[in-house]
């Protein structure tokens, strides 16, 4: 009866290749080290549009947006500025929302040093609060 041949990794395979290795990896290395660059900037590249489109705002502002409030701070910047169309028809009201956003700013720059649970519903009363503040916006603009 005929032996069949292993076809694993036996000793002297693993002998042969490590020889193989070290003739053809230092010719490799120009090529790949190259590709490897180009192929780690994409992905970030990338990865950073994901973010930024996530948060809504543009790639050139992502870095102000970090930790894990950072969706409520671009929200709050984002109302901040939308405020500015109300302005002028309804001052108190801008002034008054501009007051509770720093407040609510606040409160999400003081959450992230919080734990985890606390954080959570930190974020999540800073949401709601955020959410009443959109829709009077929104009805004040006469968005129904």
């Amino acid at each position: 009866m005929a032996r069949e041949r292993s076809k694993g990794l036996t000793p002297g395979r693993a002998k042969n290749l490590v020889g193989v290795a070290k003739v053809v990896a230092p010719a490799l290395i120009p090529v790949v080290a190259p590709l490897a660059a180009r192929a780690a900037a994409l992905v970030s590249d990338r990865y950073d549009h994901y973010r930024a489109r996530r948060l809504g705002v543009p790639v050139d502002q992502l870095t102000r947006y970090s930790g894990r409030g950072a969706r409520l701070h671009a929200r709050i910047t984002g109302f901040a500025e939308a405020l500015e169309q109300v302005e002028d028809t309804d001052r108190p009201f801008a002034e008054a929302a501009r007051t509770r956003l720093s407040q609510l700013l606040a409160a999400v720059r003081a959450a992230e040093r919080m734990p985890a649970p606390r954080r959570k519903a930190a974020h999540r009363a800073v949401g709601t609060d955020l959410d009443a503040l959109e829709a009077e916006l929104l009805k004040r603009l006469g968005v129904s």
